[in-house]
């Protein structure tokens, strides 16, 4: 009842992004039981439908990266003055925050549900117009339970990320202040590996793709790119997962590129700026660079075939996963800017003007697109070769 009735008080930003994470979970919960339907409706085709459903883990963690994201950021779920007398100590915030997380994931996948049914018909009506119903195994009777089941794992998988993220630290100062605690590793740690991973995932996929005739086996399906020699989704996995893993240490990097020589008061404070902050922007950055590189080897597959093998259930996976990451980075920027509300005050009792502050942004922003973005495409470009040549 408290997270309803923090809920309903809640600033109209707040309640828009409590409502994507709704839409995020009912994308993928509506992918989660398109699999159920293709089961349903083709029994002799079981490896298909296991395929359909290992690629329904891409806008699950999506899904769950956004709804953490949306947690941190969420007013309710910080510790504030007179909240420890009141009994909401950072475990039941923590709580607070899960059981959020939870109710608003749960709205998502029951309009899935409905959109689904309804879709195939099932709602007593006919099945909607202009829509290929034998996708989700329309005529052919779901098991209600196994969809449920299937459904509830949203929720969950949601829930369990969100209180693993927000977990009460033990560190000095945190149980008082609320604040995430400092990781123990420096950024440029993670930059090395990283970029080692993602080199080693390259030349893995360069070397399996060898003797495959070109993209032979690769186009006609999403699915059948699991059927291909497994090194080359797992080369490709692994460079996605270098570029998570050193974005901290290449935002911090962009922030000593802009310190470097002799700064200026303007690049001095965009590059502090941007070193401070690598921890809570790098990782949500990184996955947005690594999904932003799939989706363009997915451009060069897709002009590439002339089958044109990406169908509607694709392009609902395709946007649930890239506006789950575009929202996790532009909310981080927003919990970034939330932490630096007294630093930036200070600056301005100090004479800094808005236009001064909103340059360094500007700065910030171009940096990080100069060193972020031919990264990204030259990943990307090097994945999209073993695929289309």
């Amino acid at each position: 009842m408290l997270a309803l009735r923090l809920a309903r008080g809640s600033h109209p930003l707040v309640l828009l992004r409590r409502l994507a994470v709704s839409v995020a979970a009912a994308g993928t919960g509506f992918l989660l039981l398109s699999t159920v339907g293709h089961a349903a409706g083709h029994p002799s085709a079981a490896d298909e439908s296991l395929v359909r459903l290992l690629w329904c883990t891409a806008p699950l963690a999506a899904t769950a990266q956004f709804a953490v994201s949306t947690a941190r950021t969420d007013p309710a779920a910080r510790l504030q003055r007179g909240m420890t007398a009141a009994g909401l100590g950072p475990l039941r915030l923590t709580l607070l925050a899960t059981v959020s997380t939870t109710l608003t994931c749960l709205l998502g996948v029951l309009l899935a549900l409905l959109v689904f049914l309804r879709l195939r018909g099932d709602l007593g009506g006919p099945s909607a117009a202009g829509f290929d119903a034998d996708l989700l195994g329309a005529g052919h009777p779901v098991p209600l339970v196994g969809a449920l089941m299937l459904l509830a794992t949203v929720p969950l998988t949601a829930a369990a990320a969100t209180a693993f993220a927000l977990r009460p630290r033990h560190e000095a100062g945190v149980a008082e202040t609320g604040a995430e605690a400092p990781p123990r590793t420096a950024p440029p740690s993670g930059l090395p590996w990283g970029i080692a991973l993602a080199a080693a995932g390259l030349a893995i996929e360069a070397y399996t793709s060898r003797g495959t005739g070109g993209h032979g086996g690769l186009l006609p399906l999403p699915g059948r790119l699991i059927g291909s020699p497994p090194g080359v989704l797992a080369g490709w996995a692994l460079s996605a997962f270098g570029l998570v893993l050193a974005g901290p240490g290449l935002v911090h990097l962009c922030g000593r590129l802009l310190c470097a020589g002799r700064p200026g008061a303007l690049r001095l404070l965009s590059g502090r700026v941007l070193q401070e902050e690598s921890h809570r922007l790098g990782r949500p950055l990184g996955v947005l660079c690594a999904v932003a590189s799939a989706a363009y080897a997915a451009m060069k597959v897709y002009e590439a075939s002339s089958s044109r093998p990406f169908g509607p259930l694709t392009a609902v996976g395709a946007a649930v996963v890239l506006a789950c990451v575009t929202a996790s980075a532009l909310t981080a920027a927003l919990e970034s800017r939330s932490a630096r509300a007294h630093t930036t005050a200070a600056l301005r009792r100090l004479g800094a003007s808005a236009s001064v502050l909103h340059r360094a942004a500007a700065l910030r922003a171009l940096a990080l697109v100069i060193v972020l973005a031919p990264l990204t495409w030259t990943v990307a470009e090097m994945a999209t070769l073993p695929l289309v040549h």
